[in-house]
């Protein structure tokens, strides 16, 4: 009861303060640009913002440990990153996937998981995702081979601009065979800013934009995810994640710790994280403190945190390139939100729907072809808070343009309109992203 009681605490305080936030917040615009609490935050609630910074950097460590750090163990066995700020470089884009460090998400498609309800489901050998890292003396459960091929597409201008096009390749797979259909996806950390905004946009407002049949012929039919509560039975939105597989921040945070950093929580008790059945020496191994590797009270701070990191305000730009190209389409600039208990109605510029797209074959993988549009708030700040992060969802473009010059299917319109443009509205076009 006492666990309930506090979990129904935190989020009418979350719920309350994501709503009540200001959209944006004047910060310096510097490498440390997506680090500040939204600006409506209380003093106490800044405080309980910065201890979520505290968990949120925190590097775990392998179990058993005693003494001081006895609440910091957990980490593993298998993992992604011993920190969620490994991945998430001061809260903004991840880099490319390396030998080092990746995240390859997997699945097995719907058809053969209607076991879990018509969700994707892990691979009897390796689960939700190749884990490169392991504490101790665990076997890794892959090695990754990352190589790039340039491509050159040519601007009508008489200007060219090179694409890096990615070949994933995994050898020595720790734990046998993957199963023949498991499909593979790699991944970077999407930015974390304007979380809690993006969750208080009303289900309504988002599926409205729906036209899966592109009943207006406008050759864009955004889809919408409905994930399954497997608590009530009933029905969310799926709007976090690079294919919208997470209805909220809570969700999100608990998969995370889960699957990528190898530690239980109570939404998610299994001290082995994502290892399998078939993964038994994984599923042996010490563990961290019970009854949950991450207390109750920690991750909910975790999750205050991530809601709550604001969005830096940015200076007018001329949108009307980005208008007329087509970009807008899906890259929503506005959404209002309605007036609550705690603050008037708002209105917030994302620069997303929120809703799937068929992005073409160039950016297809094994998972399919369709992708969440990502919100563009912050964009021209990526490069200064890490400058090696990579634009896309696997960072494979290393500028905005590539990044344009990989869209298809859906975007394929928009993205010929930035081919043939003149050199000064690409400026200007690129000018505008930047301001964001």
């Amino acid at each position: 009861m006492t666990r309930l009681l506090l979990a129904a605490i935190f989020a009418a305080v979350l719920c309350a303060n994501a709503q009540a936030s200001p959209a944006t917040r004047e910060v310096p615009l510097d490498r440390m640009a997506f680090t500040h609490p939204a600006a409506s935050l209380s003093f106490e609630d800044r405080l309980l913002f910065e201890k979520g910074r505290v968990i949120f950097q925190r590097l775990w460590l392998p179990a058993p440990v005693f003494g001081m750090q006895r609440r910091m163990d957990g980490l593993g066995p298998h993992y992604s990153a011993s920190a969620c700020a490994r991945c998430h470089i001061r809260n903004g884009r991840g880099s490319a996937p390396d030998t080092r460090l990746g995240l390859l998400r997997m699945a097995l498609p719907v058809t053969i998981a209607g076991e879990n309800g018509g969700a994707e489901g892990p691979d009897p050998n390796y689960g939700r995702q190749i884990h490169l890292s392991t504490v101790h003396q665990h076997r890794p459960e892959a090695v990754l081979a990352v190589t790039y091929a340039e491509r050159p597409v040519a601007l009508a201008d008489g200007t060219s601009v090179s694409l890096r096009a990615p070949t994933y390749r995994l050898t020595d797979l720790g734990y046998g065979p993957l199963h023949p259909d498991a499909v593979v996806s790699p991944r970077i950390a999407p930015p974390m800013i304007g979380l809690g905004l993006l969750e208080a946009i009303p289900e309504r407002e988002i599926l409205a934009l729906a036209d899966p049949m592109d009943r207006d012929g406008d050759s864009i039919s955004g889809r919408a995810v409905i994930l399954k509560d497997e608590a009530s039975g009933g029905e969310r939105l799926g709007r976090f994640g690079w294919r919208a597989t997470q209805a909220n921040v809570f969700d999100q945070t608990a998969r995370a710790f889960a699957d990528h950093i190898g530690m239980s929580s109570f939404v998610l008790p299994a001290v082995w994280g994502d290892c399998q059945p078939a993964q038994t020496e994984c599923r042996e191994a010490a563990h961290g403190a019970d009854p949950h590797e991450i207390e109750t009270y920690s991750f909910h701070m975790a999750v205050l945190y991530s809601q709550q990191v604001a969005v830096p305000a940015r200076p007018e730009a001329d949108d009307r390139v980005f208008v007329e190209a087509g970009c807008a389409a899906c890259h929503r600039p506005r959404f209002d939100l309605p007036p609550t208990e705690d603050g008037p109605a708002r209105i917030i510029h994302p620069y997303s729907d929120l809703l799937l797209h068929d992005m073409g074959d160039g950016l297809a993988d094994d998972a399919g072809r369709e992708w969440r549009t990502p919100p563009l708030w912050g964009l021209g700040l990526t490069k200064t808070v890490n400058p090696d992060a990579g634009f896309l969802h696997d960072g494979r473009a290393r500028t905005i343009l590539e990044a344009i010059l990989w869209h298809g299917g859906e975007a394929e319109a928009a993205r010929n309109a930035v081919v043939n443009m003149s050199a000064d509205d690409r400026a200007a076009l690129l000018a505008f992203l930047e301001s964001l």
